[in-house]
């Protein structure tokens, strides 16, 4: 079963396409460029639309999405972790 997306290995974070993600799930993900699949153990619970860090990223990374800049990491995030508001920024203004 595919848990979540990323649409390229150079990704920093895959989208959860399933209801119902808990913290300590084994996940396996689809990276769809290269049509392989990863697993990540997610630390916290994640709604279905939302993203999860498919690697660490410390306070000033960037986040891609889709090959995309989508902004700034404002708080580290490790693997696995939910990705969004809390700990991510645009970088529009």
């Amino acid at each position: 079963m595919i848990h979540f997306l990323v649409h390229d290995e150079g990704d920093s974070c895959g989208v959860v396409v399933v209801e119902g993600i808990k913290a300590g799930q084994k996940l396996t993900g689809w990276i769809m460029d290269q049509d392989r699949t990863i697993e990540i153990a997610v630390t916290q619970d994640i709604p279905i639309g939302h993203k999860l860090a498919t690697r660490d990223l410390a306070e000033g990374d960037t986040v891609i999405k889709y090959g995309v800049d989508i902004g700034r990491v404002v708080a580290p995030i490790p693997t696995g972790a939910h990705l969004h508001v809390h700990n991510v920024k645009t970088k529009r203004w």
